[in-house]
């Protein structure tokens, strides 16, 4: 029912803990994290847009405004992942391109039909894009 713990854990997280305290009880100052300045890019998902209709098999440009990045990017490699009802899928439509590409050509993949879909951008950030339609499996939820 318990976990087996190592003496030597125990020892560890003891010295640790009391460590701390001294530091605390003696009015030293722990030492700050340093934090490295980082610029997030979040670039607006301009298409598929509300009111777009894929279908599975055909090729379309996923496009997003890269008018105006940041000047240092923390992570330039994009990826590209289908939503469908809110929720991430593990559907991979594009990765490893530059974000600041602005569009990239994707396949629609074989889904079930439904009006609930959107994509996730992933550069610094994630961003989402309006739901839009995918058709052409002939089967529905």
């Amino acid at each position: 029912m318990f976990a087996k713990v190592s003496y030597s854990s125990i020892v560890f997280a003891f010295v640790t803990f009391f460590a701390c305290y001294l530091q605390l009880v003696s009015g030293a100052a722990l030492p700050a994290a340093e934090l490295q300045k980082r610029d997030v890019f979040t670039p607006p998902v301009l298409y598929p847009h509300n009111g777009t209709v894929w279908t599975i098999g055909q090729r379309h440009n996923v496009t997003w405004d890269v008018s105006n990045p940041p000047k240092q990017i923390t992570n330039k490699q994009g990826l590209i992942l289908l939503r469908k009802s809110g929720e991430t899928t593990p559907v991979v439509l594009e990765n490893g391109f530059d974000i600041l590409l602005g569009r990239i050509e994707i396949t629609v993949p074989w889904v079930v039909d439904g009006d609930d879909y959107s994509l996730v951008l992933f550069g610094d950030s994630g961003n989402f894009s309006p739901e839009f339609t995918i058709q052409g499996s002939g089967v529905q939820f």
